[in-house]
């Protein structure tokens, strides 16, 4: 589906009322047009910082009627990668973050406004509190304001305007899950696109009660369910002819069908009630994968949070490397954004021209030879532990092995962003890195080196397994064959480190988990003799006792993998539900 271009706005609130205008010159020694808020505005909704991240219906928020409304471009992103964006930053701007000159809601629409338009807000916004602490009398009143300013700046959004906003999201096109179905025509053929998987009818009036009070229900399990099954509502007063063909005497009724077959039938409004049978129909109609019944509580439990790659080199070497490349404004940029989020937190340091640096690497990669692109690249790794810069960039040969590594690790840290992943999976970009992994695995002169590319196999390996679990989605496609080939050659080369082993084998047990009993991978694990390796490294001298346990949940990588054949394809499994289980054996 082609992606609808949407308007960005900027709504611009004067915090004084007009009073900055008339008295800053006299007061401050320097004019100052308003005291600024700010919000952006995209699809029906206002979102600013205050009270932690906020949304309103556009213009209702406390702050009245804006000043000013600025067009800031156009963003093809939907909703979900926009809200998953949101979700990211709420640990940066979260309410007990917010500073009135350092950490407001102009920092935070910057920054979103970066990530959706690929420009920032207007400068003189964004250093309006720069400029007023550079005045004598402002150092001075900077406790007065602050105390007099939080209470408006981060008040709650009111009741009215959050309710009917988020009513107004659930209402927009696409929003709901569930299907419509207002005439016999329609609900069969609803019923026909599910006669692959199972469905659920939902017989209703606009006479009935207890219908309305559940349906707000209905909603959520049909967003849980998702593309799994075809949750459908029919008002029997429209569409009479469907009452009469599946005999529907009452309402609410609800019908299950699990690949075009009816299971069952009841009549009621009870909330569990419905939660427990559409459990169990999803249950038959995607049974827990073989691989669920293995007791693995030391893999299933190992985090699933990214490996990155944070350490920071001494910044004046590093600018030193890069000559006068390392003396231009944005590399500058650069630095004070590394140096304040390494000394002082995320929160404290603000984005550079995410633009700017795009446009640097762009030119740098073209005119620069190798020697100096490590230094620029390591500064970019670095940024990119951000979620902010690898949430941004989201959307936008031989090699010397320092620039390998700094390239291995930076590409780590694009897992910081839940939203690179995607890009990182798909076909034009998944050769090239497997091609990086491969050749890194290999090299047996420097262990930093396969450190780094077993993290970066770890961190994809989570990825697809996530993928697998929550969507029954592969998302690696033919290359796994060739990343898990990758993986046991340098598991059977490796006699130095122990973090790479274990990061090896945790990597080809999330692989391997859930994996479709119909394909490949078991046979050509079976050829690699995957299994002898695995039990060689976890019995290997020098094994810790912790280390080998982890190496132990099962004798080999084959044995996970069932004998037969006949049972159903791999389904929709929650990897999460697992975790949790095993933590409470």
């Amino acid at each position: 589906m082609a992606n609808t271009e949407r308007p960005v706005e900027l709504y611009v609130y004067d915090l004084s009322q007009g009073m900055a205008r008339q008295f800053s010159l006299g007061l401050l020694g320097t004019f100052i047009d308003a005291i600024y808020h700010t919000s952006i505005v995209l699809g029906g909704r206002e979102y600013y910082y205050g009270q932690g991240i906020q949304f309103s219906i556009p213009g209702r928020t406390h702050h009245g009627n804006p000043m000013e409304k600025i067009h800031l471009g156009v963003t093809s992103l939907n909703d979900e990668i926009f809200l998953e964006y949101l979700d990211s930053l709420k640990p940066i701007y979260s309410p007990e973050a917010y500073d009135l000159f350092q950490h407001n809601c102009n920092n935070f629409t910057n920054d979103v406004a970066q990530f959706l338009c690929g420009r920032g807000i207007p400068d003189h916004i964004v250093s309006l509190p720069q400029t007023v602490l550079n005045t004598p009398f402002g150092q001075m009143l900077k406790p007065q304001l602050e105390q007099a300013m939080r209470p408006i700046t981060t008040a709650p959004t009111p009741h009215a305007a959050y309710t009917q906003a988020s009513r107004d999201a659930g209402q927009r096109p696409g929003a709901s899950k569930v299907i419509t179905a207002n005439s016999l025509a329609a609900l069969e053929k609803a019923l026909s696109s599910a006669e692959a998987s199972c469905a659920v009818v939902f017989f209703t009036s606009s006479t009935c009660g207890p219908c309305r009070s559940i349906y707000p229900r209905y909603e959520e399990l049909a967003a849980d369910a998702g593309s799994r099954a075809k949750l459908i509502k029919c008002d029997i007063g429209a569409a009479p002819d469907a009452a009469l063909r599946y005999e529907i005497n009452s309402t609410p009724t609800f019908v299950t069908f699990l690949k075009g077959e009816k299971v069952e039938e009841w009549v009621g409004a009870s909330e569990r009630d419905l939660q427990q049978r559409v459990d169990t129909l999803l249950r038959m109609a995607y049974p827990p994968h073989p691989h669920t019944d293995i007791k693995l509580p030391i893999t299933l439990s190992t985090p699933m949070k990214p490996i990155t790659f944070t350490k920071v080199p001494p910044l004046g070497k590093v600018t030193e490397k890069l000559g006068d490349t390392g003396k231009t404004p944005i590399i500058q940029s650069i630095c004070d954004f590394i140096a304040t989020r390494n000394n002082s937190g995320a929160i404290e340091a603000h984005l550079p021209n995410l633009s700017n640096v795009a446009a640097l690497l762009r030119e740098s990669f073209e005119g620069l030879p190798a020697d100096k692109l490590f230094p620029l690249i390591d500064l970019f790794r670095i940024v990119l532990s951000d979620v902010r810069v690898s949430g941004w960039f989201a959307e936008e040969k031989d090699i010397p092995y320092s620039l390998r590594l700094v390239t291995l690790q930076a590409s780590c840290n694009l897992f910081s962003s839940p939203l690179f992943a995607a890009h990182l999976t798909s076909p034009a970009l998944l050769s090239d890195l497997v091609n990086l992994i491969t050749t890194s695995l290999l090299d047996r002169t420097h262990t930093p080196c396969r450190v780094a590319a077993s993290s970066l196999v770890f961190n994809l390996a989570t990825y697809a397994q996530k993928q697998r679990s929550l969507y029954n989605e592969e998302v690696l496609g033919g290359v796994s064959v060739d990343i898990l080939a990758s993986v046991v050659e340098a598991l059977k080369a490796e006699e130095d480190s122990k973090e790479v082993v274990k990061g090896l084998v945790l990597s080809l047990a999330l692989m391997c988990y859930c994996v479709p009993l119909d394909g490949e991978v078991k046979d050509f694990l079976e050829a690699l003799e995957a299994g002898a390796i695995v039990r060689s490294k976890c019995g290997g001298a020098g094994l810790d006792k912790i280390f080998t346990r982890v190496m132990l949940w099962e004798y080999t990588l084959t044995d996970i993998l069932p004998q037969q054949h006949s049972h159903p394809r791999s389904r929709t499994h929650d990897l999460r539900t697992v975790m949790v289980a095993q933590h409470s054996v």
